[in-house]
């Protein structure tokens, strides 16, 4: 199995250096970055013969705030997926977080079992959601949200809309495909219209659009 390139951005050293440890005797995951600074963290990655697949990345840091380096790796690096693991973690802040293209937020109080899991399904899904989290989206889902429009050039196609449905539900590309008797690279053609129309940056985004215009319950995504 291809393991997962791992990068983990925190300014404490001491976590650095725990999380890096105990990742790399994880199977299935590789430490291949990782730094005590989002400045530090850029530098590398401009430079890295392996980039990362998912970032393990501090919210609060000297300096580049864990956001900063989130607009970054958006505007630059959008195949890398982040996770912010946080301190100051509030269920409140879950909304803002995946508007910013964040996979997932989590506390860094989190079990490392748990942590393990939630790398490994954001780089399968690009997306991860506490249980908690679902409820906090559903309160913050606004009630000004305009009613799709007919007609409308970005309107979603009912192809569209089927394949909304099976990412919510966490199924790849692949998955996809084989549910809707189409190749991988049609889904993945119909995903980046997706992205196109709903102007969303990632799978989570697309998760979020997806609650909010009532496409699928919150209840309905299918969690660790």
């Amino acid at each position: 199995m291809e393991k997962i390139n791992l990068a983990i951005v925190d300014d404490e050293a001491l976590i650095v250096s725990l999380l890096s440890s105990f990742f790399n005797d994880q199977s299935g995951v590789k430490v291949v970055i990782t730094a005590e600074s989002g400045e530090s963290f850029l530098e590398q990655l401009e430079t890295a013969k392996v980039r990362p697949d998912v970032v393990l990345l501090d919210l609060k840091m000297k300096g580049m705030s864990g956001i900063d380096v989130m607009e970054v790796i958006r505007k630059e690096y959008n195949t890398i997926n982040a996770i912010i693991m946080s301190s100051h973690y509030k269920q409140s802040f879950t909304g803002f977080m995946i508007k910013t293209g964040v996979a997932a937020f989590i506390p860094k109080g989190i079990v490392s079992e748990n942590l393990v899991a939630i790398v490994k399904e954001v780089h399968q899904n690009g997306f991860y959601l506490l249980p908690d989290q679902l409820g906090v989206l559903r309160n913050q889902v606004s009630s000004r949200v305009p009613e799709p429009v007919l007609g409308d050039e970005n309107a979603l196609s009912d192809r569209e809309l089927e394949i909304l449905k099976l990412i919510c539900l966490q199924k790849t590309a692949k998955e996809i495909g084989e549910v809707l008797f189409i190749a991988q690279r049609t889904v993945e053609g119909h995903k980046n219209n997706l992205f196109f129309k709903t102007q969303t940056k990632n799978i989570a985004g697309l998760v979020i659009y997806a609650i909010q215009n009532k496409i699928i319950e919150a209840d309905e995504i299918m969690l660790l």
